[in-house]
């Protein structure tokens, strides 16, 4: 039985993983690496031609906890650009920005076997999904991107004083100016002369522990800033509607409230008991999300105090944004929010999110 067979047999269900490992470790070298490589290849091969892009791939993979299995995936973005044209750029940066990924000692032989060998089981379970950018080799979309880079910079700065901060009321003021401006430039994009801006979708990791928590989080984020996300648990992402100034604005509060709120937590836990430790957690971000949402929104309401006439371009947009994602999502579900089991955790998270958060 060849190399090949002996994976596909794998693959199928009909030979276990454990007899399979020791029938490959005893055939020659040259035989199993051409067959594992040829195999997994054809994986790369299907999911980044369906949606996958590098860094998705390999943050999914990274969740198992084999390192070696990470570094197969950024080597195999690498191979699935070699000799493709065209390339979007996005897609390049994001596979040459894991080129160092999983740098260091080699591992044995039997290691990588067992870890490819379980790799190919693994990418096997993956679903195609929607194709946000075009893989390498396909034609390329034109596509105009309107954020102000200026303007963005200006919000990264004001989110690196507040997550660097130690002093709540600090991180308070430089978050709130951050959402102050990007509410003031969302004024300044709809009153500007008519261009032809569409709707965009971008997928941002949600990584465990507490996803569903996290998930609750950007979703507020989300919708104060006209966007609406779906959540995909089993991959790990939840893939946000919105006009691309609106997203950039998402990803980039998101990530520092994360932060901040990681800190917050931390500080806020040291006196509850071990036994209580996970349910206060989880209370503390569902609180956390909870009035994130609700004190972005005030902070938007005011921007738009005196600007009542953008309201009917800015509910078009919201309706563009929600035919978007109803298309390429037509059977959502609504997921039950996480139950909160720790009053201590609730108090300490809404107590969190009015010192991080905007006004």
């Amino acid at each position: 039985m060849s190399a090949r067979d002996i994976i596909e047999r794998v693959r199928s269900g009909s030979l276990d993983h454990e007899d399979a490992l020791d029938i490959l470790t005893g055939t020659a070298a040259a035989e199993v690496d051409a067959a594992l490589a040829g195999v997994l290849g054809g994986e790369f091969e299907r999911l980044f031609s369906n949606g996958w892009q590098p860094v998705e791939l390999y943050r999914t993979v990274a969740r198992l906890g084999n390192p070696i299995q990470a570094r197969l995936v950024a080597d195999g973005a690498g191979d699935f650009l070699r000799d493709r044209t065209p390339v979007d750029e996005r897609w390049r940066a994001q596979a040459e920005s894991l080129r160092t990924a999983g740098e260091g000692r080699k591992p044995d032989r039997i290691a990588v076997l067992d870890a490819t060998l379980a790799l190919i089981a693994e990418t096997r379970r993956l679903p195609a999904i929607e194709i946000l950018i075009p893989p390498p080799g396909t034609p390329l979309k034109i596509v105009q991107h309107h954020s102000d880079q200026r303007i963005l910079n200006r919000v990264r700065a004001l989110l690196a004083k507040a997550e660097g901060t130690e002093f709540p009321a600090e991180a308070e003021t430089y978050s709130a100016k951050a959402q102050e401006l990007i509410a003031r430039y969302r004024i300044e994009e709809v009153t500007a002369p008519a261009v032809d801006v569409v709707p965009f979708a971008r997928r941002i990791g949600v990584d465990h522990p507490y996803e569903s928590e996290k998930a609750g989080l950007l979703d507020a984020v989300a919708r104060a800033n006209t966007c609406r996300t779906v959540w995909s648990q089993d991959l790990g992402f939840s893939t946000v509607f919105g006009f691309d100034s609106d997203i950039d604005a998402v990803e980039l509060l998101y990530t520092s409230l994360l932060v901040q709120a990681n800190r917050a937590m931390v500080r806020d836990e040291k006196n509850v008991r071990k036994a209580r430790l996970k349910p206060f957690r989880r209370s503390f971000l569902v609180a956390y999300g909870v009035r994130i949402g609700e004190r972005m929104r005030q902070v938007v309401e005011q921007e738009m105090t005196g600007h009542s006439d953008l309201l009917p371009v800015l509910r078009s947009r919201e309706v563009q944004v929600d035919k978007a994602m109803d298309k390429a999502f037509p059977r959502t579900v609504r997921v039950r929010g996480s139950r909160v089991e720790s009053l201590e955790g609730w108090e300490s998270g809404r107590a969190a999110a009015d010192e991080a958060n905007l006004r």
